[in-house]
């Protein structure tokens, strides 16, 4: 065990791409760990040969998470446990949760060392509003499948984010756009890499760019949330009135009418009298 640090997990966000971006802290709990538990032990050699050292790896990804956390877990007890993605932060949009999960049911301590992030650096990049966001990972790639999520979120009043793959892409600009109507959008890849870039647009125009020539890279769509809501009409309001009074009096009835649609509660209630007549 490496006297200098505290036995138990260490959760450490790697580059995106620019390999300078490894923050000294992350450095030194990579260099000083018993052992770096890592997706793919090919690439993050690559991040050890830029440290100028040797990692002490071992795989822990989808296929043998299960038959290795145990011994992981057991491990913390006395000796330094990085974990660590192929790039940027683990836990977004990988399995690393049942290993944090499982340390902390067993007592050991768990730090985070953050840094990059791709949907967050998306975000920066968009130029879309960033108070309210959702980030849901991968869309499905079967249609139907695809087409379900992207409805159970259609109402949702928050800017959107995405992984997604060069091939794929298109295809699903094109099913945002027809499940969440051609909002504003953005297309970033390569962040933080010598091509960056990032295209904004309507989710229409983006899949037509490109349709014909898939991009390579790791790619993040950026989706604007939906524009603000019609105003309720009259019809909305007898129809939402005529439901509630089958549960409720009038003035409860009117009460969450006028909640949820926006509307003059003492108008409702009037209206709502004249409908229980």
């Amino acid at each position: 065990m490496n006297s200098t640090l505290t036995p138990g997990l260490y959760i450490v966000a790697t580059p995106i791409g620019n390999l300078g971006d490894l923050s000294p802290r992350a450095s030194h709990i990579l260099l000083n760990a018993d052992v770096v538990a890592v997706e793919d032990s090919r690439v993050t050699a690559g991040l050890f040969r830029h440290l100028g050292a040797k990692g002490r790896m071992t795989p822990y990804h989808d296929h043998n998470a299960d038959a290795v956390r145990p011994g992981l877990v057991a491990r913390m007890a006395s000796e330094v446990v990085a974990l660590v993605s192929d790039a940027g932060t683990p836990l977004i949009s990988d399995p690393g949760f049942k290993l944090v999960r499982d340390a902390r049911a067993a007592g050991h301590a768990v730090t985070t060392i953050p840094g990059p992030c791709a949907g967050i650096a998306a975000l920066t990049l968009a130029g879309l509003p960033t108070d309210r966001f959702l980030f849901m990972g991968f869309l499905p790639s079967k249609q139907q499948a695809r087409g379900q999520v992207i409805a159970e979120i259609a109402a949702v009043r928050a800017t959107l984010v995405f992984y997604e793959s060069g091939p794929r892409l298109s295809a699903a600009l094109a099913a945002l756009a027809e499940g969440l109507g051609d909002r504003e959008a953005a297309v970033a890849r390569e962040i933080t890499k010598k091509f960056e870039e990032c295209v904004t647009g309507s989710l229409s125009e983006l899949s037509a760019r490109y349709a014909d020539a898939p991009p390579r890279g790791e790619i993040v769509i950026v989706v604007a949330p939906p524009g603000e809501a019609a105003p309720a009409s009259e019809a909305d309001a007898d129809s939402a009135l005529a439901e509630a009074l089958t549960r409720l009096p009038p003035a409860k009835a009117a009460g969450e009418v006028a909640k949820r649609l926006g509307l003059d509660r003492r108008e409702l209630y009037a209206r709502a009298m004249a409908l229980k007549a």
